[in-house]
């Protein structure tokens, strides 16, 4: 077998040679960490061997690369993988991720592209040290806002599926550097309430008397005037120099207009200016320093440097 000729092997690559099987015989090796088996026929019962996770290669596989097979669901004995850091299964026939998928603490890449998954489990939140998740082309319609609990994610890819909006708690995850969302109904939906739906009377009052630094007391307005006047942010572009107000924020949605900018946009902008898709609003804004007077989706807006539409 493989472990009496090589007992020393740590990188096997059975990619594209028809197997509808791993043999047994990959259990015996103690030093294997990367095994890619892309574009075969694995996927039905006993594609696997058992006593996966008790192995030795329980314990030594780091990455794992079954993309482009025949798996309907993520099978049970990868869960057992406890030191895997690296796992594909793009391209299979998955319709779901298992809730015990936060088992797999250890791991930093998940790829789970073109398949038909159409939920994300809460308990993908679980994972630590998840830096790069993708879900592209799939069918999720909804984002859980338990994901802004992995605090590790640089890069979320979500492209051509079928969300409608985006947890306001996205903007907590600090760290992400990239955010794909091209091909999904939001993006339509923010163009068209971009061009349907105007600020109200109050947001355009409201942002005159902050912009032009009107001079008023509380004792000037009502209570509810007041407080709505204390929840203007200046908006985080640069050349902008506008306000708006939580309440006309909503939900955060990450656009870009023209193509080859790659920045983050508001799903409600504060000013005329940021509205024109080539002008001001494509500037990029991470250079603006934090001031203390900017809200939390101020700041994360900035963070957020490339978001990936084109």
């Amino acid at each position: 077998g493989l472990a009496r000729w090589f007992p020393a092997l740590e990188v096997l690559d059975v990619s594209g040679t028809g197997l509808s099987e791993l043999g047994e015989e990959l259990l015996a090796l103690p030093r294997l960490h990367t095994l890619l088996a892309k574009n075969n026929r694995l996927g039905p019962p006993g594609s696997l061997p058992k006593g996966l996770g008790r192995a030795p290669l329980g314990r030594s596989l780091r990455v794992l690369n079954l993309s482009g097979n025949r798996f309907a669901e993520v099978p049970p004995a990868l869960l057992a993988l406890r030191g895997l850091r690296s796992l594909s299964l793009g391209g299979n026939r998955l319709h779901g991720i298992p809730p015990d998928i936060q088992e797999l603490r250890s791991l930093e890449f998940l790829y789970l592209g073109g398949n038909f998954i159409t939920s994300i489990p809460p308990e993908l939140a679980n994972l630590p040290s998840l830096s790069y998740l993708v879900l592209c082309d799939n069918k999720i319609q909804s984002i859980p806002p338990q994901l802004a609990q992995l605090h590790s994610l640089r890069s979320l890819s979500l492209h051509n599926n079928l969300l409608t909006y985006l947890p306001r708690e996205i903007l907590n995850l600090v760290h992400l550097e990239e955010l794909s969302l091209r091909g999904n109904p939001l993006v339509v939906r923010f163009v068209r309430d971009l061009t349907y739906n105007p600020p109200s009377l109050q947001e355009l009052a409201g942002r005159t008397i902050k912009t032009r630094n009107v001079p008023y007391t509380p004792s000037d307005l009502p209570e509810n005037l007041v407080r709505y006047l204390s929840l203007a942010s200046n908006c985080p572009n640069p050349k902008c120099g506008g306000v708006y107000f939580d309440s006309c924020v909503r939900q955060i949605k990450f656009v870009d207009f023209c193509g080859k900018y790659r920045i983050p946009l508001m799903h409600y902008l504060c000013s005329p200016e940021c509205s024109s898709p080539c002008s001001s609003a494509s500037q990029s804004s991470t250079s603006q320093s934090e001031s203390d007077s900017e809200d939390e989706a101020s700041v994360a807006a900035r963070r957020m440097q490339k978001v990936l539409l084109g």
